[in-house]
């Protein structure tokens, strides 16, 4: 859990503040190492966002003493340490709740999934943008979102000038405008990354498929989804990667599944971090599930996302994926599933 401290005053805040209000300085973030339980207690009684009783909330300590709770199904000792989870396989799915903003929840998740990114490397990002509308509206990918995983990327020693986020459009409104309404465009600017058309780049044939030449000049493809219920998300937001009018092809004569399993098979690996911060349910009321879902396989993440919001109807991609055959590590989903 990441504490933001004055270099002054030594004054400690558990969430993000620009300056410190005395000392106007800029504050420095301070992560902890391990984590101990020093309190808590079993909980019967059910609340809106809590509704699956019992369970237990506890009192965790790092080793600069800095306290914070969180919530379990697991009963801890006190003085016990909590686990460190790391996945071991490719296939594993890490949940993780969002608190103030999306940077602890992206750099948890690659933590847990064992990523390991050279300085050097080439980054292509592909978010969801399919609607020219505001980001409150949470059709594409949220601005937010797409800057906390920049800046996790920066961070990590990437220069801004090998990150490309990429993405084009499949309807008759322009990727520009796209860009510019949900405020994706402004946050490339402002972090000093490119933004890329992939319409406008040229594009390999491999068997049936014509995939973007960014795909093969990338030593990482980052898919960053916005999740819907309902949708295999993750999935299907790397079709943009494909030509627009072979995509169409290939949809009039293949089904989505098959097109997805020939997608895969021709492109590098795909870590998916994807957004389940606010859903929709097909009543159109919004949830609040404060969620960051990531993985390198994206069915796996598509059929825990679904399997939290309690949908039953699955997309045809997903039919064949076992929830109970996948390894979920952060959180689980019993934790924060929501009753709709």
């Amino acid at each position: 859990m990441p504490f933001w401290q004055c270099p002054k005053c030594k004054r400690v805040w558990q969430y993000p503040i620009e300056k410190c209000p005395d000392c106007f300085l800029n504050l420095e973030r301070v992560k902890g190492k391990r984590a101990k339980v020093v309190g808590g207690g079993k909980t019967t009684i059910p609340s809106v966002f809590h509704q699956k009783v019992p369970y237990f909330v506890y009192l965790l300590e790092d080793e600069n003493k800095n306290r914070w709770i969180q919530k379990s199904e697991k009963e801890l000792k006190f003085g016990e340490e909590t686990e460190k989870e790391r996945a071991k396989d490719k296939n594993s799915v890490v949940l993780w709740r969002v608190k103030y903003d999306f940077f602890e929840a992206v750099e948890k998740s690659a933590e847990i999934l064992n990523l390991k990114i050279d300085q050097s490397s080439k980054i292509l990002i592909l978010p969801t943008l399919v609607k020219d509308s505001h980001s409150y509206f949470r059709d594409n990918t949220s601005p937010e979102f797409l800057e906390s995983t920049i800046q996790f990327l920066i961070e990590k020693g990437i220069n801004p000038k090998n990150i490309k986020v990429c993405s084009q459009s499949f309807d008759e409104v322009e990727i520009e405008k796209k860009a510019q309404k949900s405020g994706l465009l402004e946050v490339c600017q402002r972090q000093k990354v490119i933004p890329f058309d992939l319409a406008k780049g040229n594009f390999f044939k491999k068997g049936d498929l014509e995939i973007s030449e960014e795909v093969f000049k990338t030593d990482l493809i980052l898919n960053l989804p916005i999740l819907k219920i309902g949708k295999a998300s993750s999935c299907e937001n790397l079709f943009f990667l494909l030509k627009k009018e072979n995509y169409l092809a290939q949809k009039y004569l293949y089904s989505e599944k098959e097109i997805f399993e020939n997608l895969k098979k021709e492109i590098p690996e795909v870590l998916t971090i994807a957004e389940g911060d606010r859903v929709q349910d097909k009543r159109g009321v919004n949830y609040y599930l404060n969620l960051v879902l990531a993985s390198f396989n994206p069915k796996n993440l598509d059929r825990v996302f679904l399997e939290i919001v309690k949908e039953k109807d699955l997309p045809e991609i997903l039919k064949e994926v076992k929830i109970e055959n996948i390894e979920i590590l952060g959180r689980k989903i019993s934790e924060v599933e929501f009753n709709f």
